[in-house]
């Protein structure tokens, strides 16, 4: 698979919680979790379970930074 988004980390499913129709994936990519919401469709398509490797792919037109004040 090609695809154009360059925020790619490669990692592995730790966690897999569906809820009624959208489900959380964390993937650990080594040093931080990153979480995804995606539909519980996606998640059966994609065979997604713990300890399967995964890439989250990231997308993003803003990144918002803050500080407490």
């Amino acid at each position: 698979m090609k695809i154009s988004a360059r925020n790619q980390l490669a990692g592995t499913v730790v966690e897999v919680v569906k809820g009624a129709t959208t489900s959380h994936v964390r993937i650990d990519i080594g040093n931080a979790i990153v979480t995804a919401s995606i539909t519980n469709e996606a998640v059966d398509e994609l065979q997604l379970a713990k300890g399967k490797p995964a890439i989250a792919v990231i997308k993003a037109s803003d990144v918002m930074v803050a500080v407490e004040a």
